[in-house]
Order: C-alpha cells, then sequence, then structure tokens
C-alpha cells in the first residue's frame, strides 16, 4: 500500500499562512527547499487544491532550465515536472497548452475520498501533498494521510491560518530533527486511523 505525505512549513505558533494567507510570512530558508526535494524524490504523485496547483504549475515548471535558478531549484523543477499531478478542485479547468496538462488529473471535491482511497490502493510511490491545507485537513480527518510532515520555524505570526481546522485527531510521532543547515525542526507523524 502506498502511503500519502504531507509537508507543511508552520509557524512556531502553529500558523501554515500570515493574515490574508501571506505565504511569505513563514520561516523559510534553504533548508524547506532541501527537504521538499528529498520528500518529491520519493514520490511519483503530487495531489494538491486548485490554489496550490495553480501556484506550483506558476512557478516551478520553466526553472528546469532557466539558467537564473540554482542547482535546487532546477532539481525541484524537474522534479514536479516528472510527477503525476492529481487536483482536488470543482472549478479549476486546464487547457491543452498549459504546463503540466497532459500528466494532470482534476478530482472533484465529492470524489476526492474515492479517487485517495484508490491511489493508495494502486503500486506506486508516495503521494505527496505541499500546500493545499484545505484538502489534506479534510483527508487527514477521513484517516486518509499516512504522514504528516510539519516544517517547524523559529517565528511567530501571532495572526494568520491556522495549519489544523477539524476535530482533534491523535498522530503518532516517528521523528523530530534539525534540518542540516536550516533552522527549521522536522516533526514527522504517523497520521492514518483507518
Amino acid at each position: 500500500m502506498r502511503t500519502l505525505v504531507v509537508c507543511s512549513i508552520v509557524s512556531l505558533d502553529g500558523f501554515s499562512a500570515g493574515p490574508g494567507g501571506d505565504l511569505t510570512a513563514l520561516p523559510f530558508d534553504e533548508g524547506f527547499n532541501a527537504y521538499g526535494l528529498e520528500r518529491l524524490r520519493a514520490a511519483d504523485t503530487e495531489l494538491t487544491g486548485r490554489t496550490s496547483y495553480e501556484m506550483f504549475r506558476g512557478h516551478w515548471p520553466g526553472k528546469a532550465d532557466d539558467p537564473s535558478a540554482d542547482e535546487l531549484e532546477r532539481e525541484i523543477s524537474r522534479e514536479h515536472n516528472a510527477a503525476r499531478q492529481v487536483v482536488i478542485s470543482d472549478s479549476l479547468m486546464i487547457g491543452e497548452e498549459e504546463p503540466w496538462s497532459a500528466t494532470t488529473t482534476v478530482v472533484p471535491r465529492a470524489k476526492a475520498h474515492t479517487t485517495v482511497r484508490e491511489m493508495l490502493a494502486a503500486e506506486g510511490m508516495e503521494i505527496l501533498v505541499f500546500g493545499s491545507r484545505t484538502v489534506w485537513n479534510d483527508l487527514l480527518t477521513a484517516g486518509l494521510v499516512s504522514e504528516l510532515h510539519l516544517l517547524v520555524g523559529p517565528k511567530l505570526l501571532g495572526d494568520g491560518v491556522p495549519v489544523f481546522s477539524g476535530p482533534p485527531t491523535p498522530l503518532r510521532l516517528l521523528e523530530t530533527r534539525r534540518l542540516d543547515g536550516s533552522s527549521l525542526v522536522l516533526h514527522r507523524y504517523g497520521a492514518r486511523t483507518i
């Protein structure tokens, strides 16, 4: 059985974005990209919501051949470009000429749980979720998230978008470690309940 891994950066006081959804308020550093590449290499499928998908599709496809990007960014781009994209959305429309159109499947919200169960039962590498807080909170509540990787950084936002929404959910601590050359601390939890 495959695993569904959620990877999210979080402020020390539990926010996944600042006020108004501002992602730049989060404590990003080089460790975030290095860990993201590690996760991308372990996955063959990315699962997102519409907003995260559009943000990633608008940023990553061209970085693979961009001479102004560093090698880490180029490698992250290559991994994103090679992955199958599954987007949970009732509104996303994809044109044939858009980046990733050939490797993207859009799944209506009403079919999200069934689709994820089928994906988990199939052969393959990890299914990876970056961003997409609304999507993964729903999947966590439904018992479909295998692991939750929280990259906690040394910043207090005081306000913003909470990382969790939903009922209390028991988790099992699997690992904690400071990322090499980073101020981020990985908190890795086992989350599957069914």
